[in-house]
């Protein structure tokens, strides 16, 4: 998701705009100048368009790679976070997290031609584990179930175009607060993964210690491989510092710098604590060890590739759970495979938009060239991905890095995904990454896609309350999709009783309805 948030507004003209502009490209291509290059890399330039353009391969290689280095921290957050759900390795994980971002970044490279990228998004892959699976009473496999459904709803969708109606039954004070809801959920996982919040009996959850004096408070702890205390809380706050004075300074790849420096620092406190005699940095050092990369391999192919078939479809586990019946599980299937399509159409759209107009990607509407084509892209990348193992794969926009760098063609596209082949042999490198280290890019997100909460209108009360309660429920709530369901319900019922009844389409009257469905049935 994205990491900034911009402006989702769709205008009403953009399918036009889009498939002419689609259209127009073989004609244009044809009409296009000669490539300065001869032979294949003749033919590569006009495949992609680069010197028409006005780019050149040193612009898109630079490019390419500033795009990978701006987001590979996926590759270490995200089977960091699944290799929480027993059965699954960070190994095996990893694979299929770099083979979702492989396929969905090549499908923007060679069918898209854009020079965006692809992985799997993050705050719906918070979504996926720890409410699907973690509260939802979900198996790993069902859940790549809900994220293969989200992809299928999303093709049909957008071949259709039927997606601009969906979009368009959202209420608006809604759609504005899902990025700032989705944002404080994803900053709190990140804070308890770090050790900065903490259970606690009576509020429930804490601030953890820093008071050196105390007697109850310590610099580290450890417990099933589980690292506490001050170590890691320190690391994480002081990491997300760092971030965000490298990209204050406009230093490139300023997230990943941050999870590596982060590494480091943790590496020598926990070295300290062994040289004063801490037995819990010395389980951390005991712990370490170094695998062969082919192993992930195993791991994924064992662990997560195909299981949404051969394993996903046995909803045993959660129909054995008391209350739980066939009719809430269709209820869930629904509403939640829609909210998981929702937010990855949501991200894209923002995506598209704001990386876009940083690189002059607009057509004469102001809409982003080859729209159809680029969300096409990513609703088969998370179809691939659900296959593969991993959440809903969706544009990120760290590619605005690359398209600031110059960017114009999917050669930038090209070049990013093959780093993530090549980065496919480095898990063993990437496990050695803590959790309190990949904490620094969850808590940053969530900072980031705050901004959008000032698009709200505030001073409106029929506004302000299904805004805030979309945010409120997202984040106290741990629940992202009845954040938006609560925000649907609450704002059809606002305007039922100030006399705007007639603002209600019939779509947002039908997903009023799911979701109350949910609410009275499910939960």
């Amino acid at each position: 998701m994205e990491e900034e948030n911009k402006d989702l507004h769709e205008p009403e003209t953009s399918e036009q705009t889009s498939e002419a502009v689609e259209n127009s490209q073989p004609a244009a291509a044809e009409a296009a100048a000669a490539s300065p290059h001869k032979g294949f890399w003749g033919k590569v330039d006009n495949f992609f368009g680069i010197s028409k353009s006005g780019s050149n391969y040193k612009t898109e290689i630079i490019a390419g790679l500033t795009t990978f280095m701006a987001m590979v921290y996926i590759l270490i957050v995200n089977p960091g976070m699944f290799s929480t759900i027993p059965g699954l390795s960070f190994g095996g994980m990893y694979i299929a997290t770099a083979l979702g971002a492989i396929v969905g970044t090549l499908l923007m490279a060679l069918l898209a031609r854009m020079p965006l990228a692809q992985a799997s998004g993050m705050g719906v892959n918070a979504f996926v584990v720890f409410n699907l699976v973690g509260l939802g009473g979900l198996s790993y496999a069902n859940a790549m179930v809900f994220t293969l459904l989200d992809g299928i709803i999303f093709v049909i969708l957008t071949v259709t175009g039927a997606r601009k109606y969906i979009f368009k039954a959202i209420p608006d004070e809604v759609r504005k607060a899902i990025n700032v809801g989705l944002g404080l959920f994803i900053a709190f996982i990140g804070l308890q993964n770090a050790g900065v919040i903490v259970d606690n009996a009576s509020t429930l959850v804490n601030l953890v210690s820093f008071n050196v004096l105390s007697k109850d408070a310590a610099f580290a702890t450890y417990n099933g491989g589980t690292v506490g205390g001050m170590l890691p809380a320190l690391v994480a706050i002081l990491g997300v510092i760092a971030i965000a004075v490298m990209t204050k300074k406009k230093v490139k790849g300023s997230i990943l710098w941050g999870i590596l420096g982060s590494s480091v620092l943790y590496y020598i406190l926990a070295g300290l604590g062994v040289a004063c005699g801490n037995e819990a940095c010395k389980s951390i050092f005991q712990s370490i060890s170094i695998s062969n990369p082919f192993d992930a391999f195993g791991a994924w192919g064992k662990e997560s590739a195909g299981k949404v078939f051969y394993e996903g479809f046995n909803f045993n586990g959660y129909l054995g759970i008391e209350g739980n019946t066939v009719g809430s599980l269709i209820l869930l299937l629904v509403t939640s495979a829609l909210s998981l399509c929702m937010l990855d159409m949501f991200d894209t759209l923002g995506t598209l938009y704001g990386a876009c107009s940083k690189g002059g990607l607009l057509d004469k509407d102001g809409n982003p060239l080859n729209m159809n084509k680029c969300m096409l892209s990513d609703a088969i990348a998370t179809c691939s991905g659900a296959i593969a193992g991993t959440s809903t794969v969706t544009t990120f926009v760290e590619s605005s890095a690359g398209v600031a760098a110059g960017g114009k063609t999917g050669f930038t596209a090209l070049v990013t995904g093959l780093c993530f082949i090549v980065a496919m042999f480095f898990s063993p490198l990437a496990q050695l990454i803590p959790s309190a280290a990949t904490a620094t890019a969850l808590i940053w997100v969530g900072v980031l896609m705050m901004s959008t909460v000032v698009n709200i209108e505030w001073t409106d009360p029929a506004a302000a309350l299904p805004a805030f309660l979309t945010i409120a429920v997202m984040a106290f709530g741990y629940e992202i999709s009845y954040g938006i369901g609560i925000g649907i319900i609450s704002s059809v019922i606002v305007r039922v009783c100030t006399g705007k009844v007639k603002t209600i389409s019939v779509v947002t009257w039908v997903l009023a309805a799911f979701f109350l469905a949910t609410f009275l049935l499910t939960h």
